[in-house]
């Protein structure tokens, strides 16, 4: 029975069946719930969505036994929300029952039970005996619209609301009310930050002058140096021009005839006579220096 009902769960879980876009329920099982023992929480086990309905339990085992003892094993699961158990499947080993006997069942849970319900499950096994290879799957159906908000299209959606906060203008802090704050202190710092700010920028205007002075010298300078280089080249072009004409002239290619020539100008008296007045003058200049000479020591005896 097991095995016919499996590849069923398996054609349920094709995409033909399972949800996409639309809000219409859709099925699934879950892997094995002995896993990891005979005792295990359903957290782990079941999907996530709220809208989840347990439809059928599928679990299989093999006893463990001697052939003339009896024992009872018990598939179950408490009640999450109340006392007792929600599911419990009971299989009932009488003697005679061969030992390593597997049994497979599938327990439809009709009309379904929520999540909520289902807590932790065993398999409980009631007399001298164990089971072994046990496998517990849970089916299951996903309603998405079990909860209304899912979807605008669900039956009982109600358009969200935003929340809007009142704030009142006596909840906005005042920085200029609070007492731990130094109005004045706060007014000078930011007046030391201007000035702070204004003398970087008077420097950064300063510091440009100078480069634009310096870069103005360094243009005058250069156009002096042209200046003078131009006026040597005109010096040196003009002194070109002249040495040409010179030499164009024949001032250097002139020609001088040798020989003698005589004195022309002869003296009647070789003896010249004295010049009265070149004595008197002579005399007067001898006696004026004297007359200085005197004057100096006279001066340094008074």
């Amino acid at each position: 029975m097991l095995r016919k009902l499996l590849p069923m769960a398996w054609v349920l879980l094709l995409p033909s069946y399972s949800y996409s876009e639309t809000i219409i329920p859709y099925y699934g099982y879950t892997g094995n719930a002995t896993a990891t023992g005979l005792t295990w929480s359903m957290d782990g086990i079941l999907p996530n969505p709220s809208g989840v309905d347990i439809t059928g339990v599928i679990y299989s085992y093999k006893i463990q036994k001697e052939i003339n003892d009896s024992l009872d094993v018990h598939v179950q699961n408490q009640n999450a929300l109340g006392t007792g158990y929600i599911f419990r499947e009971t299989d009932q080993w009488l003697p005679g029952s061969l030992d390593g006997t597997q049994i497979n069942r599938v327990v439809p849970v009709v009309p379904g039970i929520h999540r909520d319900y289902w807590g932790q499950g065993s398999i409980e096994v009631d007399g001298p005996g164990s089971v072994t290879d046990a496998n517990v799957l849970y089916m299951y159906k996903v309603t998405p619209c079990y909860d209304p908000q899912y979807d605008p299209n669900c039956p009982g959606y109600v358009m969200p609301k935003p929340v809007i906060v009142e704030v009142s203008l006596g909840d906005i802090y005042d920085a200029t009310k609070d007492d731990n704050i130094d109005l004045d202190r706060s007014v000078a710092i930011e007046q030391n930050d201007e000035a702070i700010e204004e003398n970087k920028k008077d420097k950064e205007e300063a510091k440009e002058e100078q480069k634009r002075k310096y870069r103005l010298e360094k243009a005058m300078s250069a156009t002096d140096a042209s200046a003078l280089f131009a006026e040597a080249q005109v010096i040196e072009q003009m002194t070109a021009l002249a040495d040409m004409a010179l030499i164009s002239k024949g001032y250097y290619d002139t020609t001088i005839n040798g020989g003698v020539y005589p004195e022309t100008t002869t003296l009647v008296d070789s003896k010249l006579p004295e010049s009265k007045n070149g004595l008197r003058n002579g005399l007067a200049q001898q006696i004026l220096h004297q007359q200085m000479i005197d004057s100096q020591y006279t001066s340094i005896e008074n």
